[in-house]
């Protein structure tokens, strides 16, 4: 069974759809072709016992933000709990997911360890010079590393378009998942970002709730940013800087 969840909603609306199925005895090639039949960039497959997998186009994937977040959902809807744990690529953590109105929950999780560290300068100097950035740039890790981007304003980052080959070859070569691009969080913790991830079969994200609890860590602080914009899908991605160090990441998932 098949059921497309819309992930980071913003106001209601838009959000990142993702594909969640039920664990079975698929092949990986089966696996890789379910996000694009049901119009996604991933498909989640969730197991009886709190077991998810997540696929690209490209292939497997260690971890999925988004894909946390509508899985938390869907096991909501069906269980009639908001708490579960899951098991992602051997760890075991804690999500929930609590309904908030007709399909909507609100969801969010503890996405894991964060590492944080600077760019070395041939990274900066090919990807950072490819995304105009300024600023405090970092290279963060959760499941696989990402370059962290930060760029003048909303104004410049929605001008971005990167040679999205380039990327993909500079990226591969210094075994990045991508580059998350980001603007500065005004004085409530709001930012906007995109996030280019070629290297898994995903040109642009519409939400990509790892690498914002990414800058949550990096930036110790409380976080609501804005994606999807400039894919027609507006998104908004929570994260919450926790006491001990760790993260909450979230949002406002629909299930159609």
């Amino acid at each position: 069974m098949l059921t497309v969840v819309h992930a980071c909603l913003r106001d209601g609306r838009g959000g990142s759809p993702t594909a969640v199925l039920d664990e079975s005895a698929m092949s990986d090639e089966e696996r890789r072709s379910a996000p694009g039949r049901a119009g996604a960039s991933h498909a989640v497959f969730v197991a009886p016992d709190g077991g998810v997998r997540f696929f690209t186009a490209e292939g497997e994937l260690p971890a999925c933000g988004h894909g946390t977040v509508a899985a938390l959902a869907l096991l909501a809807q069906r269980t009639g709990r908001s708490e579960h744990l899951l098991r992602v690529s051997g760890r075991t953590f804690w999500g929930r997911a609590i309904p908030i109105g007709d399909g909507l929950f609100d969801a969010a999780f503890d996405p894991g360890a964060i590492t944080i560290r600077p760019p070395d300068k041939s990274e900066m100097s090919e990807i950072g010079a490819m995304i105009k950035a300024t600023g405090n740039a970092c290279v963060a890790t959760l499941g696989r590393p990402r370059m962290l981007l930060p760029i003048a304003d909303r104004e410049k980052l929605a001008a971005l378009r990167p040679d999205i080959d380039r990327l993909r070859a500079a990226t591969d070569r210094f075994g990045l998942l991508g580059c998350y691009v980001y603007t500065v969080p005004d004085a409530e913790g709001r930012a906007a970002a995109r996030m280019f991830a070629p290297s898994i079969g995903v040109p642009e994200d519409i939400a990509n709730a790892n690498s914002t609890a990414c800058l949550a860590a990096h930036l110790g602080t409380d976080l609501r940013v804005d994606m999807g914009d400039s894919l027609g899908s507006p998104a908004t991605v929570t994260a919450s800087a926790q006491p001990d160090g760790s993260v909450l990441v979230g949002g406002i998932a629909a299930i159609t």
